[in-house]
């Protein structure tokens, strides 16, 4: 029997009825992964059992099969969701070519307005972020790449119904008659808890305020606008072009879109969305004033797109059936290898491969046909690919993103590299640190800190600062782009210290991972010879997981 979820996600299949080809255990499988995403990345056993409706054996197994795929990690009795798990994001993201062809524009105009600039692409009756561009404020953005937010109470969202067909209206009545208080979208605010079509007295777009919805488009409505707002808001972006959002997820929080067009087909590629606080600008002032900078910059976007190259193929991956094999050999009955090969179909997309069909995926991932077949067939049903029929191709949809990706977009790299300092640490039992320049240049500050159990330890906490200077092992390496450096007393008499550099996916040093010792407890010789081996080894841990997150949203170094 298919996984019985007991909170529904926003984008469900539209039946309960499972394909019989379908794998269950890949269903359940999703089922645990969404669940983790929803409660932030972390969740104990028992509370997937209740979030899942799964037995505790099955959620066991998947828990296991995931960690065994690094895509979780235990935590204790913990389960968490490990920077690994955004390759399958990535493979969408890739797929889609947006963030490539669009991100620095985006980042260019968010600059240029000083406003948190986002585009956004339509995922059913709601809308998914694929780049943020926002501004380090007091008051400042939580959205991340890949939530998932209502249609109705955004700006983008009116823009994205122009393009919708009477199914797909129905299906978003049938939505907000379930959950008219929007419990299916953590990434906002509960709605006021008002019936779907019960008039608001704020809401600007009764009848009684025709005259002023220009101005404000959906002030003092904040989600329990009825759903004649909606098509309306919808109307005026078809007749205008833009959309405006005036505080209808949380009061503040005002911004407004416009479309960014595919020159091929002339439909929606994506929409470019313009976010302020009222403190800054009111809803009239986004339209009157930034509006018209947005859409001078959306046609720069549209450009772009007309005169984009030809996708140079990415890595595809390699050996992964035989490894899903050797992985059941190992582990027996823990590891669910269905659950394991249809997670490493979604991979086989990315760039120049956006639409493949089923002999390409075969090929790709070096599943038979038939196990690929299955598992296309499960995520059609699951919402997470489309079937275009009339060239027998698949894609991956935006739900893709749901599958771990929000909770670790935007990680930074002290909180990405904690667990391998954790586990470096209880290896060499020595006390480890991570350190990176700061902005300026000119100092060096150390980020993240394990501490080993001795009497006598190197303490040196986290935000310490130091002169940026090559006289030390960390500053050598940072300053120096030496493989290793080993300062022998030159921090404090009685201090050995050992680094190695972080590198990001261009290669530059951007961190330095190190150890201290006391010169009591190892030789020089004994640092190179057993220290410096673990270090090595963890920075090229640290580094795998720092070149995926950072692939498509920016890893803060500190």
């Amino acid at each position: 029997m298919p996984a019985r979820t007991t909170t529904p996600t926003a984008t469900a299949p539209d039946s309960s009825r499972v394909p019989e080809e379908a794998v269950t255990p890949l269903i359940r499988g999703v089922a645990v992964l969404e669940a983790l995403t929803a409660a932030g990345g972390t969740m104990s056993p028992s509370a997937l059992e209740r979030a899942t409706g799964l037995a505790r054996s099955t959620v066991d197994r998947i828990v296991a099969t995931l960690a065994r795929m690094e895509y979780v990690r235990l935590d204790g009795r913990d389960a968490v969701l490990t920077p690994r798990v955004m390759e399958l994001g990535n493979a969408y993201l890739a797929a889609l070519r947006l963030p490539v062809l669009l991100g620095s524009r985006a980042d260019a105009l968010a600059d240029e307005l000083d406003e948190s600039v986002s585009l956004a692409v339509a995922d059913r009756d709601g809308i998914r972020f694929i780049h943020q561009a926002t501004r380090r404020r007091a008051m400042s953005l939580s959205f991340r790449i890949g939530d998932l937010l209502p249609a109705e109470r955004t700006a983008p969202g009116p823009l994205f119904a122009t393009e919708w067909t009477e199914a797909d209206w129905t299906r978003w009545r049938t939505r907000r008659s379930r959950d008219p208080q929007d419990r299916t979208f953590p990434a906002v605010p509960p709605a006021p808890a008002t019936r779907p079509d019960e008039p608001n007295e704020n809401n600007e777009n009764n009848e009684d305020n025709e005259g002023d919805r220009d101005d404000r488009g959906g002030r003092g409505d904040r989600g329990g606008r009825g759903d004649r707002d909606f098509v309306h808001r919808t109307e005026r972006a078809a007749a205008d072009g833009w959309s405006l959002d005036d505080q209808l997820i949380e009061p503040g929080l005002v911004a407004v879109s416009a479309p960014v067009r595919d020159p091929r087909t002339g439909r929606l590629a994506c929409v470019a969305n313009v976010v302020s606080h009222t403190s800054r600008h009111t809803a009239a002032d986004l339209r009157d004033t930034l509006l018209p900078r947005l859409r001078r910059a959306v046609a720069v976007m549209e450009e772009d797109l007309r005169r984009a190259p030809h996708a140079e193929p990415g890595p595809q991956p390699a050996g992964l059936a035989t490894w899903t094999s050797a992985s059941k050999q190992e582990l027996g009955r823990e590891f669910i290898e269905s659950l394991a090969r249809g997670l490493t179909v979604l991979t086989a997309f990315g760039e120049d491969r956006a639409a493949l069909t089923l002999t390409e995926v075969a090929k790709a991932t070096g599943l038979a046909r038939a196990t690929a077949r299955r598992a296309l067939i499960t995520y059609e049903h699951l919402n997470l690919v489309t079937h275009n029929a009339a060239d027998r191709t698949f894609s991956l949809s935006p739900r893709v993103l749901s599958l771990g990706f929000p909770p670790l977009a935007g990680t930074s790299l002290p909180r990405l590299a904690e667990p391998h300092l954790r586990a470096l640490t209880d290896r060499i039992q020595e006390t480890t640190c991570l350190a990176a320049r700061t902005e300026t240049g000119d100092e060096i500050q150390y980020t993240a800190r394990v501490t080993a159990r001795h009497v006598m330890r190197v303490d040196i906490r986290v935000g310490t600062r130091l002169p940026a200077t090559t006289d030390t092992a960390v500053g050598r390496v940072l300053l120096a782009n030496q493989d290793h450096a080993l300062a022998d007393e030159e921090l404090e008499e009685g201090v050995r210290t050992l680094a190695v550099p972080l590198h990001d996916r261009t290669g530059h040093t951007v961190a330095a991972l190190t150890t201290s010792t006391h010169t009591a407890r190892r030789t020089p010789q004994d640092c190179l010879d057993t220290l410096l081996p673990a270090l090595t080894t963890t920075a090229t841990h640290i580094e795998t997981d720092l070149h995926t997150a950072s692939r498509f949203t920016p890893v803060p170094l500190t």
